[in-house]
């Protein structure tokens, strides 16, 4: 039986030579397609496609600041923003050896009892000691569906775009995320980690709008364990800053088993110059002193 590394380093070697080519030549027909269209409606497509020549890198707002790093999404102006670290336990830098594990308020008024419930009993197995670690869901290699992809990598992102489907693709990982360019989900959608994503363009901005997103054990909207069930309606708005330096994401959450009322969270990109690195977040992932609850997944049969 093959491990789950084994795998992953099968269609590693199998891909290496091809995904270059793969990427880069589909991204630049993309870009060209992108470019065509933007060409004939400049005010409605923004041009979101990462070729050769650029990425765009995760950043933070800290104090109205822009900083390289993620980890957690950013409350919009006017808007109910999303979940916080817990006031008893304020983020702090990396003075005593490793930064602040995340710790979401679980007393947060939008959740409902047992969400808040289970983020509590999250946060205790890390303070009883029972956990050295929190889970984050990239620091383990498991998909961190929607919203919270956005947030699982501090590497960078790219958009291949076409007229029927649009591809968000990760570095890190090779995560990827499939919309689907049409006005109307499917009649029946089967739960899944990045559920269905359909999109279109509006005012200068590409709107996601996802369901059928599976509420797994191990499935979170962020970085601090808030859970969700398969009620969960996820829609993203991405634009390109007027200076052309920015990708920014607008995000509204609405479950009404899990949360009083929709809540809303920013993110942001800087466009960077584009350096593609392999990254296999599996290949050598291990846990010498067993402090991470979650262990890396572990395939129980071959997929190819």
């Amino acid at each position: 039986m093959f491990s789950f590394f084994e795998l992953k380093s099968v269609r590693s070697r199998l891909a290496r030579r091809t995904r270059w080519a793969g990427i880069f030549v589909g991204a630049a027909l993309a870009t060209y397609v992108s470019g065509a269209a933007v060409a004939q409606a400049p005010e409605k497509i923004p041009n979101l496609a990462s070729s050769s020549n650029f990425a765009w890198t995760p950043l933070t707002v800290n104090g109205g600041i822009a900083r390289y790093g993620t980890g957690w999404f950013d409350p919009p102006a006017g808007l109910r923003g999303p979940i916080k670290q817990h006031p008893d336990y304020p983020l702090r830098g990396n003075e005593t050896g490793r930064p602040t594990p995340a710790l979401g308020n679980w007393k947060d008024p939008i959740l409902k009892p047992w969400a808040a419930e289970q983020m509590r009993l999250s946060n205790e197995e890390f303070l009883s000691g029972k956990v050295g670690i929190p889970f984050l869901a990239q620091s383990r290699c498991w998909p961190g569906g929607v919203p919270g992809q956005l947030l699982w990598t501090t590497e960078p992102l790219y958009f291949i775009q076409t007229p029927k489907v649009v591809w968000m693709l990760w570095q890190r990982d090779q995560w990827l995320r499939r919309i689907y360019m049409t006005d109307q989900h499917s009649e029946y959608v089967k739960p899944s980690w990045y559920g269905e994503s359909i999109g279109r363009y509006e005012n200068g901005e590409l709107v996601v709008d996802t369901i059928g997103l599976a509420a797994n054990k191990n499935g979170y909207i962020d970085m601090y364990r808030t859970p969700h069930t398969e009620k969960l309606h996820v829609v993203e708005r991405f634009k390109v800053t007027s200076d052309n330096k920015f990708l920014e994401a607008l995000v509204k959450i609405e479950d009404e088993d899990t949360f009083n009322e929709p809540m809303y969270m920013t993110k942001r990109w800087r466009r960077d110059s584009n350096n593609w690195y392999e990254s296999i977040c599996a290949e050598n992932n291990i846990d010498p002193f067993n402090e991470n609850p979650v262990s890396v997944p572990q395939a129980e049969r071959p997929d190819f």
